[in-house]
């Protein structure tokens, strides 16, 4: 359940822990052909009408716009610090599973370019049932810069659509993927904010009262940071800047010009499970989410008890939460209720995405079709290229608790779809890296069915000779591991700083090897932030910083320069 990274396990309680985590051109930029496995309950339908022929060459390469060139950097010294921009990263070279012969970059040809979105958790801030009362137990446990999710992601859009190609090769970007946590809470205008941001149009923030503010941030509680207000809050006393105009600021309409190319859509534990842990849809979580009180505070002892026990998967049905709600029932405050904040199951989820209001670039359902939603599965296969096919995965556990696994159901889909295209090099996506599925909770739908966790799935691609990567997210840091003869590619969020996503670019070196370069990017927003510019711009750059400077932030989710910009070197034949 991710509010923030886990530092150690035995000395720090925070949000990971408790609440999660050139050449020839085959790219398919735009035609995402469907695979037509015959047991994928799922293929990508047709992307829409072809690219431009002359746009969809390859250019010249270029890391401009990217962490090849410059990346956010402090300056200065003392509790709040502004941001500038700092050096950029180099590319190292990894060649723990084939060697890197010389001349490669003469011989290679492109076999895709994509790019990889994870852990945006665009959030209603004023929703009733979100766990900002955690924070009295661990600073962590609330971030101060959730308001400003919207700017954010549509910054992020923005830098796609600026840089376009793969600064390795060249080659236009054929599409981008989420690798789930698009939303925050499973709130049906979290999913709309997230279909809109992606496929274009405009976005309204403020839910419950138009006319006023019933989040944490006006609470006249210290533990949260009210940015209008001359209160002496904790984060204030850190350094937070008081900043008039913030709160309505960050309640405007905010504009998405949309991806300008396809995108594919992967289910992550916040888009299904209350705070990322507890099952919502028909609980009583539900009723919570479209009601009018609201709880700001808990006893220190109470949250840290409650984390804790999330951590350890002790309450996946959320009982301790019902019970802590009604014991605290007087102590709330009363809000405006909202039908938008309700929670979806997860065949909502998928007619969300088939709706035409959001095919945007395409294609129509990103990735999830008919057959998913008459099925309500949440994982399907699709073209990337003529020689390459992706396997998006649905790792949620619908029992609960924030750590994921594969139903024998879909763990057996997996292999027979694999053994399908055989002859095709294939790429799997899912939220959860193999580190962190080790839930054997019963999926409340299927009582009876196994569930196979991270060994077990590494142990199945591992068996597929033509597997090159398993990309995935939810741990919200950056780190790739080699898993014998395929790279496991885990990139951070883009809610906690560094704030990335990675761009990924897959050659033939025509030597019997094939190299995946991975190059992380920030967003558009400028690296200077002005506190008196409240525009879209001015939020988006304003979420940058505050997230560098959140209180209990985890400071190595940027991972070593190994994680970072990389070429990852395999044998293939």
């Amino acid at each position: 359940m991710h509010r923030r990274s886990r530092r150690t396990a035995a000395s720090h309680l925070d949000r990971r822990a408790f609440l999660a985590a050139a050449g020839a051109v085959t790219t398919a930029a735009g035609l995402d052909l469907a695979v037509g496995a015959g047991s994928s309950p799922a293929a990508a339908a047709p992307a829409g009408p072809d690219p431009d022929p002359a746009a969809a060459q390859a250019a010249a390469p270029t890391g401009a716009g990217t962490t090849l060139a410059s990346v956010a950097a402090p300056r200065g010294s003392g509790g709040y610090r502004r941001l500038g921009d700092g050096p950029g990263w180099p590319r190292l070279v990894r060649s723990e599973l084939a060697e890197a012969r010389r001349g490669r970059e003469d011989r290679r040809t492109t076999l895709a370019s994509f790019v990889q979105f994870t852990d945006l958790h665009l959030t209603d801030v004023q929703h009733p049932l979100r766990y900002e009362f955690f924070r009295s137990g661990e600073p962590g446990a609330w971030r101060p810069h959730e308001a400003l999710t919207l700017p954010g992601v549509v910054s992020l859009v923005e830098r796609v659509n600026r840089v376009r190609r793969g600064p390795a090769t060249g080659t236009p970007f054929g599409f981008v993927i989420t690798t789930g946590d698009n939303g925050d809470e499973n709130a049906k205008i979290e999913v709309e904010w997230f279909l809109t941001a992606l496929s274009g149009g405009r976005m309204n923030p403020d839910t419950g009262d138009p006319n006023h503010y019933e989040g944490v941030q006006d609470s006249g509680l210290k533990l949260y940071w009210h940015p209008e207000s001359a209160l002496r809050d904790q984060d204030k006393a850190l350094g937070y800047p008081r900043i008039d105009g913030y709160l309505a600021a960050a309640r405007r309409r905010v504009t998405s010009p949309g991806l300008n190319v396809p995108w594919y859509s992967t289910f992550g534990n916040h888009d299904l499970l209350s705070g990322g842990c507890y099952p919502a849809a028909g609980s009583f979580i539900a009723d919570v989410c479209v009601g009018n009180r609201k709880l700001q505070y808990i006893p220190p002892a109470e949250a840290k008890w409650l984390m804790e026990g999330e951590a350890a998967g002790a309450d996946p049905k959320g009982k301790r939460i019902q019970d802590m709600l009604k014991a605290h029932r007087r102590e709330m405050r009363t809000v405006t209720a909202d039908p938008g904040r309700v929670p979806l199951t997860p065949r909502q989820y998928v007619a969300a995405h088939l709706d035409p209001r959001y095919t945007g670039r395409g294609p129509v359902g990103h990735g999830y079709s008919k057959a998913n939603l008459d099925s309500g599965t949440l994982y399907y296969s699709f073209r990337i290229s003529d020689r390459v096919i992706g396997v998006s995965l649905d790792s949620t556990d619908p029992g609960g608790h924030y750590q994921g696994s594969l139903g024998s159901a879909q763990f057996t889909w997996l292999d027979r779809t694999l053994a399908a295209h055989k002859d095709q090099y294939a790429i799997i996506f899912s939220h959860h890296p193999s580190w962190s599925m080790s839930n054997t909770v019963p999926d409340p739908g299927r009582p009876s069915e196994k569930r196979h966790g991270g060994d077990e799935v590494l142990a199945l691609l591992g068996r597929h000779n033509n597997v090159l990567a398993w990309v995935n997210g939810h741990s919200h840091r950056n780190r790739i591991r080699p898993r014998g003869s395929f790279w496991e590619i885990a990139t951070a969020s883009h809610v906690d700083y560094p704030q990335l996503a990675r761009i990924i670019e897959v050659t033939d070196n025509h030597d019997g090897t094939i190299s995946l370069f991975t190059t992380l990017i920030e967003s558009a927003a400028p690296y200077r932030t002005d506190f008196h510019d409240l525009s879209q711009t001015g939020l988006a750059a304003l979420y940058r910083e505050l997230a560098f400077n959140s209180p209990g932030a985890d400071t190595s989710l940027a991972g070593d320069p190994t994680d970072r910009n990389t070429e990852l070197v395999l044998a293939r034949r």
